[in-house]
């Protein structure tokens, strides 16, 4: 200013007199950030079984025009599954919402804990809500620290350097085409090497049978503890007397819940009750 006034200025003298008399511009500051609550702390929390934990993450691309594509990540990280990824142009708080209904209609069930940074749309009071409503807790990592949430960052980093980095997407809906393609791909037929060399779907429906299997010989050792029926109750033939036990077996499991039903894509549709150590049954299906 005092240079368009017509004003001769050194400039050490003028930095002098501006520290001489205390002058200086104010430094900007960050602003704060918002975290999250944590109702477990991350780096302790392990998947013990399907539907435990739920890891999200965002990734972000482009199409050939420019325009900005978000991806949203969700991952099983016992059994290491894609459940889905979302793309869209923005993804907020309410979309992620939408997107987590979707996958709890879908499997018949909520995770137990959901893992995540402390991103703007993850810390939002619409998914606090929805975690407290569908029982959820929620495991927010330390701020700059992503190792904390491995699982997600290593599949982010695979569907970039397989994916985003090969392909270039001429309009969205080629985008979402592809990613879902590739995920299926990725489910179905690429070998992990933490489930033994096995695809996260096959080690799901593995884990799955195994489970059913485990849980009808221990629901059949213990009725034989119930009494015996009285005499005359079943017939004398040695074939229908089998097929009237095995009715009544299946009978009495399903009356004390021991016993689920499976869903049409094999999941069970009710969240998983522990009876005995070590081994989770399925509820009855309401």
């Amino acid at each position: 200013m005092l240079l368009d006034d017509g004003w001769a200025l050194n400039r050490k003298r003028t930095q002098r007199l501006w520290r001489e008399e205390g002058l200086r511009v104010p430094q900007r500051r960050r602003k704060r950030q918002r975290l999250g609550n944590s109702m477990v702390p991350a780096d302790r929390l392990r998947a013990q079984a399907p539907d435990h934990v739920w890891a999200l993450d965002f990734q972000f691309d482009q199409t050939a025009d420019g325009r900005i594509l978000k991806l949203l990540h969700v991952v099983d990280e016992f059994t290491r599954e894609a459940l889905t990824i979302e793309c869209h142009r923005r993804i907020d708080a309410d979309k992620t919402v939408a997107t987590l209904e979707r996958l709890v209609a879908e499997r018949g069930s909520a995770p137990a804990f959901i893992r995540s940074d402390n991103g703007p749309e993850l810390t939002a009071n619409a998914l606090r809500a929805w975690c407290r409503f569908a029982c959820a807790g929620r495991a927010y990592i330390e701020p700059g620290s992503p190792w904390q949430n491995p699982y997600v960052e290593s599949f982010g980093s695979r569907v970039r350097d397989e994916l985003l980095s090969v392909e270039l997407f001429s309009c969205l809906a080629e985008a979402r085409v592809l990613i879902e393609n590739w995920r299926q791909d990725y489910n179905q037929h690429r070998p992990h090497s933490a489930l033994g060399m096995m695809a996260p779907a096959r080690f799901a429906a593995g884990y799955r049978e195994a489970h059913r299997a485990a849980a009808r010989a221990c629901a059949c050792a213990w009725l034989t503890r119930i009494p015996p029926p009285a005499p005359g109750a079943l017939p004398t033939r040695r074939s229908h007397r089998g097929h009237c036990a095995s009715a009544k077996i299946n009978d009495a499991l399903a009356n004390r819940g021991v016993l689920g039903s499976l869903g049409s894509s094999g999941e069970f549709r009710n969240p998983p009750k522990a009876l005995g150590e070590g081994l989770w049954l399925p509820q009855e299906a309401g």
